[in-house]
């Protein structure tokens, strides 16, 4: 079992649901995001989703594009953030995964790629621009270098395309929830529940959900029928403060612990019955 495996097993055994935040890599800069790393896993979050910023994200809505834009502004680059990343070697930390265009993953080599995010301390890869129906190459590279490749899932996406996805698919399966790009919305689809419950019959991987989550009431909404969240938008928004003018570092960073523990402990819940 890889570490994603197991976090996700240790959880079901608990009728628990994982709890994913996301951070966008050197938002404000590399030492801030290693710092912020450490801040999520104390709040006692299951995974931590790392996005690499890439001037042309696929999915991404104004909230994490402007966090990229200020890394990029700052000429953050890929060895910036391994190499940052190495600094939390040895210590006690959720899986990391990183969330990646493959115009890096090839500008790189996939190979070498694969190897840096591993020895970086990365558990697995998310690359949403790649179709997962075509990831099959990209899957074998990844395995051979001990990283899962989460596959996305989205609304649209047809029935004979999901049976293909799923073949190149590990860890879990990441169930875009909404239609569009990434960003707290105020409620979740209807057809959420029938589009999970359809997929549950078709893989025996965890299913974690993730675009237009932000809060407590949300997470709630989606247990038993998921088996994690992913939320992005609004904790990269707590972030982003630390950018502003006259933003006090301190008290972002309290106000960010505090929203962290609160959908954690959501997330956390046992489920009824279990």
């Amino acid at each position: 079992m890889s570490r994603i495996d197991e976090v996700f097993a240790s959880l079901q055994s608990r009728g628990q649901t994982a709890f994913m935040p996301f951070l966008a890599a050197g938002d404000p800069d590399v030492s801030t995001t290693v710092e912020l790393i450490r801040l999520l896993a104390g709040c006692g979050v299951d995974l931590i989703e790392i996005g690499f910023p890439y001037s042309d994200p696929i999915a991404d809505g104004p909230v994490i594009q402007e966090a990229y834009t200020r890394a990029l502004g700052k000429k953050v680059r890929l060895q910036d953030i391994f190499a940052g990343l190495a600094a939390l070697k040895g210590e006690k930390l959720p899986p990391l995964l990183a969330m990646v265009a493959y115009a890096i993953v090839y500008r790189a080599d996939p190979h070498k790629f694969a190897a840096a995010a591993r020895q970086a301390g990365f558990s697995g890869l998310i690359v949403p621009d790649l179709p997962g129906d075509q990831a099959a190459e990209l899957f074998a590279i990844a395995r051979a270098h001990e990283l899962d490749l989460i596959q996305l899932v989205a609304p649209t996406t047809t029935p004979d395309r999901v049976e293909r996805i799923l073949k190149s698919s590990s860890g879990f399966v990441y169930c875009i929830a909404v239609a569009g790009t990434t960003g707290v919305r105020e409620a979740l689809p209807h057809e959420l529940k029938t589009e999970l419950e359809t997929l549950r019959k078709k893989t025996k991987l965890p299913l974690a959900v993730g675009f237009g989550i932000g809060r407590a009431e949300q997470i709630d909404s989606l247990r038993g029928l998921a088996d994690g969240v992913i939320v992005g938008s609004a904790v990269v928004r707590h972030v982003g403060r630390l950018s502003a003018a006259g933003a006090s570092r301190a008290t972002v960073l309290d106000e960010l612990t505090r929203f962290t523990k609160e959908l954690t402990a959501a997330a956390h819940k046992e489920q009824v019955g279990h």
